[in-house]
């Protein structure tokens, strides 16, 4: 399953083929649970003494263990920068839509976040010069098969 949702955000449209999205994949049990050290001891270093919550850094380390899979969505920007940095933004975006209607395709629930602390995380995910990370995407499959429909505003 992995592999069908990755190869459907590498068929996004981009121009001049930059195909500008790179992966971070974090499906095992170890990987999911270095993120969430990562991001509780990331929590912890950000706040102060007097706006630290246990119950907040529990929340941000829980949701990658709770997952069975986590993708980290970088933007590998084109060294030579020949296109304005928003049109690859976009089609990191449009490879991200694919991913997420795979997802719902194959009944596997998504959850977009991106939180602060990640976005200081270049290190600890290994990006290199001109990367930089854009989303997170946490999978699972939806418990005793219950979907919750989006809300979404009438078109008209």
């Amino acid at each position: 399953m992995l592999l069908s949702i990755l190869e459907a955000a590498n068929w996004a449209p981009t121009h001049k083929k930059t195909q500008p999205w790179r992966f971070v994949v974090f499906e095992s049990t170890e990987s999911r649970q270095s993120l969430s050290d990562y991001l509780a001891n990331a929590y912890q270093q950000s706040v102060s003494a007097e706006k630290f919550s246990e119950i907040q850094q529990k929340k941000i380390s829980e949701k990658p263990v709770q997952s069975a899979c986590v993708i980290a969505i970088c933007m590998q920007r084109s060294p030579e920068e020949t296109l304005p940095e928003w049109e690859e933004i976009a089609a990191v975006s449009c490879a991200v839509q694919n991913m997420w209607l795979t997802c719902s395709s194959m009944g596997i629930g998504s959850f977009w976040a991106t939180p602060g602390l990640i976005l200081k995380a270049d290190a600890f995910l290994g990006l290199t010069e001109g990367q930089r990370l854009s989303w997170l995407i946490l999978h699972g499959i939806h418990r005793c098969g219950w979907r919750r429909r989006s809300e979404r505003r009438h078109i008209h």
